[in-house]
């Protein structure tokens, strides 16, 4: 059985995606029983008060065997000895504990190398050069591509002599750079001990790729037709959009093709490989997909969130409404939050027809931290935050602010739902205030929500999109999301005994019927807002039709995603792809 070493900047604590993936694929009934051992390593800043408090938090569990900048030393005194000389000759920090990672503890190493010493870390960027073929020196003012590099070689010392210094440690050894920041381990791996370790490179995004959509009016929409026309032809993404090598992360990507697995989160990130560099053209890439929350929810758990939910709109704008949306994700441009409103817009008069109502709550911030308990408090009870806003910190601020212009706008008009903007991670009366029913938590807006969109122009995966499915919600997704070959997989290993699936709606918005023959370079921000009110008709259509007016309906609804949840676990994405395609 072996030792999986997974290199990322998620290792002390959990900040987005690849935390998630962390904490679903490391307590994997599968990825336990066929992995002996898991180290995780990463970088820390002890200089930060906040994230050494973060990382001490008791969620972590952290069980600390040495971190001599706090005098904590928990290991054997041969290790101790050899972590205090790495630190000394590198001239960084170590920690080396072990941590919670979802229901499972494994190792972890963390590497503080800001101070680490400029001569050795200038050898080590020349062997980079002259193994990888990574030119450091045009990066070299770039602090996030110095923040990782830096730790990388000592980072690699650490490792072996904690391995080492383990005569039972399980063979074989295995590297799993987790996106371009765990590269550089790999890179310190094979400066101290060529061919020691196996090396796998997961690839939870193109960043090349993430930069062309969200950098272009056009987005997906242009992007997507241009990789389309581009791959049969045997073009490169700088062979249709010029040189792209001064970015560090398309240079450190393009490395990945030399690792002994090459492995990507979704469908559209294997095209997006192929397209980046001729490297990964022939080069197998194994789809392992990211895991989704897979729990058994009864009708009578989603009528009671549901109406907590509803509850909490009525206290905020007055009304009770039938139906409860919901969109939880960063406020970043590749989430695309504007096409909720346009789905909207379109929706909002079948609803007015039929007499119904919707509230649609729009989760997202662009401050992870979010506002204090206090300032959520005060702003609810003064002017009835969140269903109100008020422009200025601590409550909207760029480009929260712009957002909330736009649902203005919509509300300002629509007759038969309302957007209310949640700028606050957090679902409970503490975080959200003094409207928040005080039995309410943050799985009351999985459960109780009859819809969750996920309309993306750049989602690798999408883990949250498909997070309510067990619950029976409606999940409305973009054909951009790499979640949507992983549901459509699901739907083929069920086979047709399990009855219709209508849980996930994939929205087009890549296909170019209705703008006629066009060069896909020259789709701009007009065409695409005319491929987007199209789809958003559709997304309407469909909702209108699939929202579930019946016990019976719901019921189905609830069982048929249980089901595609289940085919679609982290125990079936560790054990049938990831391990399998390393071999294990």
């Amino acid at each position: 059985m072996p030792t999986l070493i997974h290199a990322t900047h998620e290792a002390a604590y959990k900040v987005g995606g690849i935390g998630a993936v962390l904490d679903g694929l490391l307590s994997a009934p599968a990825y336990l029983a066929r992995v002996q051992r898991s180290i995780v390593v990463g970088p820390m800043d002890t200089r930060d008060p906040a994230e050494m408090d973060r990382l001490f938090a008791s969620r972590n569990n952290l069980f600390v065997r040495y971190f001599s900048d706090r005098g904590m030393m928990a290991c054997d005194p041969a290790l101790a000895n050899a972590l205090s000389d790495i630190e000394a000759a590198f001239g960084v920090r170590l920690c080396y504990a072990t941590r919670q990672f979802g229901g499972a503890v494994h190792e972890l190493l963390l590497v503080d190398a800001a101070e680490a010493r400029p001569d050795r870390y200038d050898g080590f960027k020349y062997f980079v050069w002259r193994r990888f073929g990574l030119d450091c020196s045009r990066y070299g003012g770039v602090e996030e591509f110095n923040h990782f590099m830096r730790m990388a070689e000592p980072s690699a010392a650490a490792l072996n002599a904690i391995l080492d210094g383990d005569a039972a440690a399980p063979e074989p050894r295995w590297v799993v750079c987790h996106e371009f920041m765990g590269l550089p381990l790999w890179y310190g791996l094979e400066l101290a001990r060529p061919g020691a370790y196996r090396s796998a490179y997961v690839a939870h995004e193109v960043p090349t790729a993430r930069a062309l959509v969200e950098g272009d009016g056009g987005h997906d929409t242009r992007f997507y037709n241009v990789l389309r026309q581009a791959l049969p032809r045997g073009l490169t993404v700088e062979q249709v959009f010029g040189d792209w090598s001064g970015y560090f992360k398309h240079g450190l990507v393009r490395t990945a093709a030399q690792c002994d697995v090459v492995m990507a989160v979704g469908d559209p990130v294997v095209d997006e490989l192929r397209f980046l560099d001729p490297g990964f053209r022939d080069k197998p890439i194994s789809l392992i997909y990211n895991g989704v929350p897979s729990q058994r929810i009864t009708l009578g758990d989603t009528r009671l969130s549901s109406a907590r939910l509803k509850e909490f709109a009525r206290r905020m704008i007055g009304i009770a409404p039938t139906w409860v949306f919901s969109h939880v994700t960063r406020m970043v441009p590749s989430k695309g939050l504007w096409r909720d409103l346009r789905v909207m817009e379109k929706l909002d008069s079948h609803l007015s027809w039929r007499g119904e109502s919707a509230v649609h709550f729009m989760l997202s911030s662009v401050r992870p931290a979010g506002r204090s308990s206090a300032d959520a408090w005060r702003m609810s009870q003064a002017y009835g935050w969140p269903g109100r806003h008020h422009f200025g910190w601590p409550d909207l601020v760029d480009p929260e602010d712009i957002l909330y212009r736009a649902i203005a706008d919509f509300n300002a008009t629509a007759r038969a739902s309302r957007v209310i903007l949640v700028n606050q991670f957090g679902w409970d009366r503490e975080r959200i205030g003094a409207l928040m029913p005080e039995d309410m938590r943050f799985g009351d807006l999985r459960a109780g929500s009859d819809l969750e969109f996920g309309q993306s122009i750049y989602e690798p995966f999408g883990i949250a999109q498909m997070e309510p499915l067990s619950a029976g919600a409606l999940c409305v997704v973009s054909d951009s999301c790499g979640c949507v070959g992983f549901a459509r997989q699901a739907v083929r290993d069920l086979g047709d005994a399990a009855g219709p699936f209508n849980n996930v709606r994939v929205v087009d918005y890549t296909s170019l019927y209705d703008l006629g023959e066009r060069d896909p370079l020259s789709i701009g921000t007009q065409e695409r807002n005319q491929v987007e009110q199209r789809a958003a008709d559709a997304a309407s259509w469909f909702i209108i039709d699939s929202l579930p007016r019946s016990a019976g309906r719901k019921q189905q609804l609830i069982d048929t995603g249980f089901a595609m949840a289940g085919r679609m676990s982290w125990n079936v994405v560790a054990g049938e792809r990831m391990l399998p395609a390393m071999g294990l």
